[in-house]
């Protein structure tokens, strides 16, 4: 029968997609990996990677097997630590945006991780648009991402856990001659944009069509840390979400605005597959917000002619 340890060595090669990958996270060589797999594959009476190359990918019946594993895993790791009751214990794998890490979704793991002290997170950082292909192969149990423009996958399920409105942000000390009025600081002083191909990126976009501005193109960042950065010393401005929790109004080399007449929001949730091994850790999080409202800093609304 294959040990726990086999099963836990699959799917780290579920989640890193090679057996080198998946060896180093294990302390194995990758020929060990493999014959680690190999001899699963001949317990199971079946084949469960399509292999090419050095690439391992799951074929349908590695898919299927995965709840089971991952479920498997998971109870095994609640009786090996001790657990007692609804606690939560074991490993889960999860994505997340680096701005919600600075905020909302922090307080969060905080708050779950003083309630279940034997549950290990394991957190990458990273785009919305990347962690939905990786949850969706199962290498990550869930991922904290902005709505996607486009549809989901039948198999991923997106929940809603709060949003951040979309603001104008420039520095108090500029580089170049600052407007008074928001509208006029869009259209005149260089814009520095958030990717355009990322999902933030579109709701950037949605934002400037609402305000009715042409914007005069800066720099092309995919990090709202990043843009902070570079508005807070002053080469130009940009329309970010505006992160729950964390009070920019405070930072004396930030101005924020509300922009009249702009309604879009970065819509921030839970992406997971409809059935996988840590629903549990995941309904907690859900859970979580649902119980404690986001805390909500309000930026400055502009005069009422900004809109004209």
């Amino acid at each position: 029968m294959a040990s726990m340890r086999t099963l836990k060595i699959f799917l780290a090669v579920v989640r890193l997609g090679s057996l080198a990958a998946a060896g180093q996270a294990v302390g194995l060589t990758a020929a060990a990996v493999g014959q680690q797999m190999r001899a699963l594959e001949g317990e199971l009476n079946q084949p469960l990677f399509s292999r090419s190359g050095r690439a391992v990918v799951l074929n349908p019946s590695g898919r299927r097997l995965v709840l089971e594993i991952e479920d498997l895993v998971a109870r095994w790791e609640g009786l090996a630590s001790g657990a007692e009751g609804d606690e939560l214990s074991g490993t889960v794998v999860m994505g997340a945006l680096v701005s919600a890490l600075m905020g909302a979704f922090a307080d969060a793991l905080w708050v779950l991780r003083q309630d279940s002290p034997r549950l290990e997170v394991k957190l990458f950082a990273g785009l919305s648009a990347d962690f939905a292909e990786r949850v969706q192969r199962g290498e990550l149990d869930a991922a904290i991402v902005t709505q996607s423009p486009r549809p989901l996958p039948a198999s991923l399920v997106w929940t809603p856990l709060y949003s951040e409105p979309m603001v104008l942000i420039a520095p108090t000390q500029s580089k170049m001659a600052m407007p008074g009025e928001p509208l006029d600081m869009l259209r005149r002083c260089p814009f520095i944009r958030f990717d355009r191909e990322t999902w933030t990126g579109h709701l950037v976009e949605s934002a400037l069509r609402q305000a009715r501005v042409q914007v005069h193109e800066g720099m092309e960042l995919n990090s709202v840390e990043a843009i902070v950065a570079i508005v807070q010393q002053g080469f130009g401005v940009s329309i970010v979400p505006r992160l729950a929790n964390v009070d920019w109004t405070a930072d004396r080399r930030l101005r924020v605005f509300e922009l009249s007449g702009v309604t879009v929001a970065r819509r921030v949730g839970l992406l997971e597959r409809r059935q996988h091994g840590r629903m549990r850790v995941t309904q907690a999080i859900k859970t979580y917000f649902q119980q404690r409202p986001v805390a909500r800093v309000r930026a400055r609304r502009p005069r009422a002619d900004a809109s004209t």
